[in-house]
């Protein structure tokens, strides 16, 4: 079995730098974590990329396309697209290719873990397939997966900011169909004030939150039902859940990657390892009860 966690989130939320965190971290435990980077358009990452999706594509190659003509964001789109279409390139980087040519010679190592840094252009997660397919995909190659979501903290701290983020989830949840972690970045970054006042978003009341979004705006006042309904929802259902992030405390980190570990079961699959303790010495075998009479 392998494992693999899909790292998601909007734009600047700080999923290179989770990937990097978890990868040294994962070394000091002696631990190998690899970082395959399916983002086109990065430039610079702290970790080193066990494979990057730019040697199949950049950026540059869909909007500079004299029939194409993509922006920015349709051209990352395009790209994971075409990633998909030509998964047999993605499946030989991370499996190997055997002697064979056809699928007998791939090989699948053993308790592989791999991080994989997708781009920030959220509508791949939420509405669009091209992420539920590399997630199918990759399933099919012996991975067992995890959904990381990542939202900046620093635009958690009111109601209708904590709306937004609760209501990304969920379609991200519902669209990528996968065991799914939120996870709060930037902790670190977070004002002594602004910290004091997470504890509510990470053990959320939601009609308390949502209360704020109601009374804070006529557009709130107006659809304070609906609002009332999202509570309803999330409570109900226990559905989302945020988890915070400090990269600079180890313990934060080594927790929530025991989280991660746990939703994927890893290293449930592993041979237990019995110990060959070494034979007694001779006068111990000889006389067992002298080492019980001494003294």
């Amino acid at each position: 079995m392998r494992y693999g966690q899909l790292v998601m989130g909007p734009a600047g939320s700080g999923k290179s730098t989770y990937c990097a965190t978890m990868q040294r971290h994962g070394y000091d435990d002696k631990r190998v974590i690899k970082v395959v980077n399916l983002d086109p358009a990065a430039e610079h990452f702290e970790y080193q990329p066990f494979l990057d999706i730019r040697d199949l594509i950049q950026l540059d190659d869909a909007m500079e396309d004299e029939e194409l003509h993509y922006g920015p964001n349709g051209g990352l789109v395009f790209c994971i697209e075409y990633l998909v279409e030509h998964s047999d390139w993605l499946r030989d980087q991370l499996c190997g290719v055997g002697s064979d040519d056809d699928e007998e010679g791939i090989e699948e190592p053993d308790d592989d873990y791999v991080l994989f840094d997708m781009p920030g252009q959220i509508e791949l997660y939420t509405h669009l397939k091209a992420g539920n397919k590399l997630a199918r995909l990759l399933e099919s190659w012996n991975f067992r997966l995890c959904s990381v979501f990542l939202v900046d903290s620093q635009f958690m701290i009111d109601g209708s900011k904590f709306l937004s983020g609760t209501m990304a989830a969920l379609s991200v949840m519902a669209n990528m169909e996968l065991p799914h972690v939120n996870v709060l970045s930037k902790m670190d970054l977070l004002s002594k004030g602004a910290r004091g006042q997470m504890d509510k978003y990470l053990e959320p009341d939601p009609h308390a939150l949502l209360g704020e979004v109601t009374n804070e705006s006529a557009w709130g006042r107006k659809y304070h039902k609906l609002s009332e309904a999202i509570g309803n929802l999330i409570e109900d259902f226990s559905l989302v859940r945020f988890t915070p992030l400090n990269i600079n405390d180890d313990e934060n980190v080594s927790d929530l990657l025991l989280m991660i570990d746990n939703v994927i079961q890893y290293g449930e699959d592993a041979d237990v390892k019995i110990r060959d303790f070494d034979p007694p010495e001779e006068e111990e075998a000889e006389d067992p009860d002298r080492y019980y009479n001494e003294g």
